[in-house]
């Protein structure tokens, strides 16, 4: 199959991630496959076409990247298959000529939530009636097409890197405990609420370290023990493994791959109820679930994982064999597959 993705951009962030890995998988199948994207000025594009024709950030990635202008028809090669990746693309995907394949819609987050800046809510929400094929990473995403958009979908839940994302025993010390947290400029991603909830752990048990990481900003306004800016890929692994929990303090995630990643790496997760987290974070189990938006209650499950050893130790080795036992790349990577094939079968 000749399989084209269509992505806004491909910096690094949890989304892109699981484009760029399904988009390698595939081609690691035999299948030809372009993810587009944009960047702007033409001799930009043209050293970019010519020379950075890979992601390479991922690793040993093999799809070819495209660089263009705009989505325009001229600009989006034919095929028998072409992905919208983000509400943005959508409309474009939907109105190409059937030269470039049957159209599917990739669904990473409810983006009415928060990604709603031009056109409202409501140019968001249009886009999910479009008349597509639905790919959803997550059961919470899954239940939202249907209820509120009468629109079946495909569940393909994000994997986790394993060759990526393990566990580095000697990046962790027994103390003091490190929380590890995503700092984002994204206001829904909860980072004032994260620092609330761990300073009230913290006036407890004033040992504990908060321990930062993001792509966003070099230099941030949070006062933390480490941040790790834009980490090289190949230093996830040990810099959550030189932690003890994952906090997590968005308000709703489509799925929360550094969650997962976290997990990989044998961290303990206190999280809320994102939504998405409901394919991973079973309260008491596999992570310590608060109530969506209640600090408070996000602290408590905080402080348990601090202060119990022995819970700490249980949630992060559940959360370990969960998702290894329950999501794998291989698996994910032959579901959508057959999803495609079939697609061309039906046609």
């Amino acid at each position: 199959m000749k399989i084209n993705f269509v992505a806004t951009h491909l910096k690094i962030n949890g989304g892109n991630r699981a484009i760029l890995m399904h988009a390698n998988f595939l081609k690691a199948r035999g299948h030809d496959v372009t993810v587009i994207a944009l960047t702007r000025g033409m001799i930009r594009r043209f050293i970019k076409n010519l020379l950075y024709q890979k992601a390479n950030w991922i690793n040993d990635f093999q799809a070819r990247v495209l660089w263009v202008p705009d989505f325009s028809e001229q600009n989006i090669p034919d095929g028998d298959i072409v992905i919208a990746t983000s509400w943005p693309t959508a409309n474009l995907v939907a109105a190409l000529p059937e030269n470039k394949g049957a159209k599917f819609y990739f669904i990473q987050h409810y983006e009415g939530l928060y990604h709603a800046k031009s056109g409202g809510v409501d140019e968001v929400d249009k886009t999910y009636r479009l008349p597509m094929k639905k790919i959803v990473i997550s059961t919470w995403l899954r239940d939202i097409m249907k209820k509120e958009f009468n629109s079946d979908s495909e569940l393909i839940v994000t994997p986790v890197d394993f060759k990526q994302f393990y566990f580095i025993k000697e990046a962790r010390k027994e103390k003091p405990i490190r929380v590890i947290m995503l700092h984002h400029t994204y206001a829904w991603k909860g980072v004032d609420r994260g620092k609330a909830a761990f300073e009230k752990v913290k006036k407890e048990f004033p040992d504990i370290q908060l321990v930062l990481f993001g792509a966003r900003q070099k230099k941030i306004d949070i006062e933390c023990d480490e941040y790790f800016y834009n980490p090289k890929q190949e230093d996830m692994a040990k810099m959550y493994s030189s932690c003890h929990i994952f906090l997590c303090p968005s308000e709703y995630e489509g799925l929360g791959m550094p969650a997962m990643e976290a997990m990989a790496c044998r961290c303990a997760v206190a999280t809320f109820d994102t939504g998405g987290s409901r394919d991973y974070a079973i309260d008491g189990e596999t992570a310590m679930v608060a109530k969506q938006g209640d600090t408070g209650e996000l602290a408590t499950k905080l402080k348990m994982l601090v202060a119990d050893n022995n819970l700490r130790e249980k949630i992060a080795e559940n959360g370990y064999n969960f998702i290894r036992e329950n999501f794998s790349w291989e698996r994910a990577a032959d579901k959508l597959e057959n999803i495609l094939k079939d697609s061309l079968k039906n046609a």
